[in-house]
């Protein structure tokens, strides 16, 4: 599982990281608003813990901006022990659960694993759709009419960032931000030899889906029968 942290405390946040990875917890860290906005609009994420007082944008204005871009990854918001208006506020704007500061992590790990839980029980299938294909993150599979071909993990995120993220173009340290994290030693060519393999399997599915590449840019997701 996935988790995005948004905690300007740095030291409280690296600690807290350490703790989730240590219970097999895969975490990337953001210090501000903007760019816990900014990752969490990319839809990677399991579940996003976000603390209310932070630089920048502060954490009830990034949920909501969050909910208004369709983003709907559980969030934990993290508020002033005591503060029950910034309770009432978080969850009116779509919070799916708050732990007031300080809080011991295993009260956190407990509401992780509801959430996730919860997450299970709730996703619509988890079928992502783009052109003629289909991908279900939960298995792995990507389809296309009758066929269908097991992705691995690392290829199965590259292709879930590229669909949730289809009008953007995505650099390659953008997608080693969001599918290795901040402190990886991936670097360019790990990028490109899963796009290679992804455009591969898309081409074996006969799909009228391609990854083009932006020359100097990165990469886009389209469709159509035009390839680079």
């Amino acid at each position: 599982m996935r988790i995005l942290m948004v905690e300007d405390e740095r030291y409280m946040a690296e600690a807290v990281a350490q703790v989730l990875k240590q219970n097999h917890y895969s975490v990337d860290l953001e210090h501000n608003g903007d760019d816990g906005l900014d990752s969490g609009l990319s839809g990677i994420y399991d579940i996003i813990i976000l603390d209310i007082m932070l630089p920048r944008l502060d954490g009830i204005s990034v949920l909501k901006a969050l909910r208004q871009n369709d983003i709907e990854t559980p969030v934990i918001l993290l508020t002033a022990r005591g503060e029950t208006e910034d309770k009432i506020r978080g969850l009116d704007s779509g919070a799916d659960d708050y732990l007031a500061k300080p809080f011991h992590t295993d009260e956190l790990l407990a509401r992780l694993r509801a959430l996730g839980r919860r997450k299970s029980e709730l996703i619509n299938d988890g079928i992502l759709k783009y052109g003629n294909i289909e991908l279900n993150p939960l298995t792995l599979l990507l389809c296309c009419g009758s066929k269908e071909i097991k992705l691995t993990l690392k290829e199965s995120q590259l292709l879930e960032l590229l669909i949730k993220r289809n009008s953007m173009i995505l650099s390659k340290e953008n997608i080693i931000e969001k599918l290795w994290g901040y402190d990886t030693k991936a670097e360019d060519n790990h990028v490109e030899i899963h796009v290679s393999f992804l455009r591969r399997k898309l081409n074996q599915l006969e799909s009228n889906v391609f990854i083009r590449t932006i020359r100097g840019a990165g990469y886009i997701l389209n469709t159509g029968n035009e390839r680079e």
